[in-house]
């Protein structure tokens, strides 16, 4: 058997340390609703003051904030000299993933089988869903009008066809949507006529206190992987998790923003801001989507609290930076002619900086300038990404906002394997790296 030479190049000790609290992050959020909760519980716990979008906001210099709005969420500190033209900084990211949304009238069955209908939602990678232990996760509303966080654990699955009963399977696994996606969660006989999946999905309310099934009027429940994120390989250098598209991101603004909190706020600089958009998977056109008004509308009050007349907020406007952060795709080792030929961006290898000639993505000189910077006074090593010409390029939430705003955006963030399966894989170092540039963009 041939020897592999892997060169020494130890992780270190921060970068695992955050790799760990990302997955603590990604295992507390299976939803988008999950994790805007997250977000929101660290923010409070770091003192945050949350605000309601339907009350008054006592916003003033020096403090810091947190609202939610959905599944998406924004945190935000103010410096302490902050005025009416005061720019923002603001790092974009999205809080849900590709999979399968929980339909309605869901409690379905057939041979012997409790099943639930589940619709496709955004473009996963079908086949990465088979076999495993998966679970629901979202939220339900009551009669009372009140919303309740639900996650069932390890409860679903979608068995695969057995090899006998297809033997052409592994010249090419073929799954209709509708028929063969629909997982099983228990035995029919031994539920009997009573079968009631969002009578399950009520217990789970709110921790395990649980509400009553026939309270329940409405719910977004989503299934989502459950195997524990980990470290793996020689020097457990890579990093496997569901959900990094995109909660690696989201985890890494969230963090970065903490830190500058942590040593207070600061005297001069931008409002320094994270938001966490629902939706991206699905194009984003949603109240709380990033084509939505959400960020506008925090924005706004932000600066109306700041005292801007419409003249000064132009003007913070235009002095303003958006870095829009998502999940790349890295050099396949086993594809790597899908990939542009001169622009190879490595897992392990530092964040991306993301490069569209037709403006998928938002990156101009001056983002890009900007970007590089910052990753040279992180110490953080930088790449680029291109699509290949023949390869349709993908979106982010970049152009959305650069749109929507008119605020200068650039488009990074860190390359991935295995994207939109509902396992997927980077370096141990990368989310690190991706967060310490991202401080350096939120410091100013």
């Amino acid at each position: 058997m041939p020897t592999v030479s892997v060169p020494a190049r130890p992780v270190p000790d921060e970068a695992r340390a955050h790799a760990e609290d990302l997955g603590a992050f990604v295992t507390a959020s299976p939803s988008s609703f999950h994790a805007a909760a997250e977000i929101a519980r660290r923010a409070e716990a770091a003192g945050f003051v949350r605000l309601d979008e339907a009350g008054a906001w006592d916003v003033v210099p020096g403090g810091r904030y947190v609202v939610v709005r959905d599944g998406s969420a924004v945190a935000f500190v103010v410096p302490a000299s902050a005025g009416a033209t005061t720019p923002f900084t603001v790092v974009g990211a999205h809080t849900d993933s590709p999979g399968f949304k929980l339909k309605p009238h869901p409690t379905t069955g057939a041979a012997g089988f409790a099943q639930a209908g589940v619709e496709v939602y955004g473009g996963p990678l079908l086949n990465s869903w088979l076999d495993r232990e998966l679970e629901l996760a979202g939220r339900v509303v009551t009669a009372d009008g009140v919303e309740h966080l639900v996650r069932t654990g390890p409860f679903l699955r979608i068995p695969q066809l057995a090899i006998h009963l297809d033997r052409s399977v592994n010249d090419g696994l073929a799954l209709d949507k509708q028929r063969h996606t629909q997982p099983v969660w228990g035995l029919a006989a031994g539920l009997g006529d009573g079968a009631d999946l969002l009578a399950a999905l009520a217990a789970t309310a709110d921790d395990g206190a649980g509400v009553d099934r026939d309270q329940v009027l409405g719910y977004d429940v989503v299934v989502a992987d459950t195997q524990a994120p980990r470290a793996f390989g020689a020097d457990r250098a890579l990093w496997a998790s569901g959900r990094l598209d995109n909660l690696l991101s989201t985890h890494a603004a969230t963090t970065a923003l903490l830190a500058l909190a942590a040593d207070g706020a600061p005297e001069a600089g931008p409002v320094a801001m994270v938001a966490a958009f629902d939706h991206e998977e699905i194009g984003s056109e949603s109240r709380s989507g990033a084509a939505g008004p959400f960020l506008e509308d925090v924005l706004l009050r932000v600066s109306a609290a700041l005292g801007a007349s419409a003249e000064e907020r132009a003007r913070a406007f235009a002095a303003s930076f958006h870095v829009s952060s998502d999940v790349g795709h890295g050099v396949h080792p086993n594809f790597p002619e899908r990939h542009d030929p001169a622009v190879r961006p490595l897992v392990g290898g530092g964040p991306i900086l993301k490069i569209n000639a037709n403006q998928r993505y938002s990156t101009d000189a001056h983002g890009a300038a900007r970007w590089q910077a910052a990753c040279a006074a992180a110490g953080v090593p930088s790449q680029e990404f291109v699509s290949n010409n023949s390869i349709p390029c993908g979106s982010t939430i970049g152009p959305i906002t650069a749109t929507r705003l008119g605020i200068r955006t650039v488009d990074v963030g860190v390359p991935i394997l295995s994207m939109h399966s509902a396992r997927e894989m980077t370096a141990v170092v990368d989310p690190w790296y991706l967060s310490r540039a991202m401080a350096q963009v939120l410091r100013g």
